[in-house]
């Protein structure tokens, strides 16, 4: 796996910048790229990956608060379709797990204890736990973002642009291979085809 500083010189040789050892953010072109490299790093993940989505994640309340904390690595959380369908509504809100249903922070039973949900969440990882193939991807587009900010060569853009449309064709690849899909939208734990849904459709 690839590390901050040897992606952070990859986006600086590829807008012909010099090599640094440290990640020094008093360097102007340094915090560019950190920061940029970062930003991407979050909003590549945001889309879903099989390396960063876990589905059926149980989360239980706090005994005393009954609430549930929102993890702070967590890009986006939502029930569990198979398990809960649409018993609940959840949001972040306020760093808790907020039901738009019941109105409420609070995760209790019926009994009075505190209440397992199962979860799908969007997890984000650090840019040397994430997998070679999207590593490449994120410094591709991080790349394009740096040459327009720090450059301005329209002809560079364009060929960095051509190789972040390889890398993400490479990403993919990997995505394909890594989570076993297939063309009659299997749910996890079942080998039945599912229909389309019209109800089930974005609604807008």
């Amino acid at each position: 796996m690839s590390t901050e500083l040897d992606a952070i010189n990859q986006i600086l040789s590829s807008v012909g910048q010099a090599p640094v050892t440290t990640l020094d953010q008093q360097n102007p072109e340094v915090a560019i790229a950190l920061s940029s490299l970062r930003e991407t790093s979050k909003q590549v993940q945001a889309e879903g990956w099989t390396f960063n989505v876990e589905r059926h994640y149980e989360m239980t309340a706090d005994g005393s608060t009954f609430q549930i904390a929102y993890p702070s690595n967590a890009l986006q959380i939502d029930t569990n379709r198979d398990q809960h369908f649409d018993d609940y509504d959840v949001v972040r809100r306020n760093g808790k797990l907020y039901d738009r249903h019941k109105h409420t922070f609070e995760w209790k039973n019926e009994d009075g204890t505190a209440k397992t949900i199962q979860v799908d969440v969007k997890w984000l990882f650090d840019f040397t736990e994430i997998p070679n193939a999207v590593q490449n991807y994120i410094v591709a587009r991080t790349a394009v973002m740096c040459a327009v900010k720090m450059v301005g060569d329209s002809e560079l853009v364009q060929l960095l642009q051509q190789q972040e449309i390889n890398t993400r064709a490479a990403a993919l690849e990997y995505e394909t291979s890594q989570g076993d899909f297939s063309m009659f939208g299997f749910k996890d734990g079942e080998n039945y085809h599912n229909s389309y849904q019209p109800y089930a459709a974005l609604q807008r």
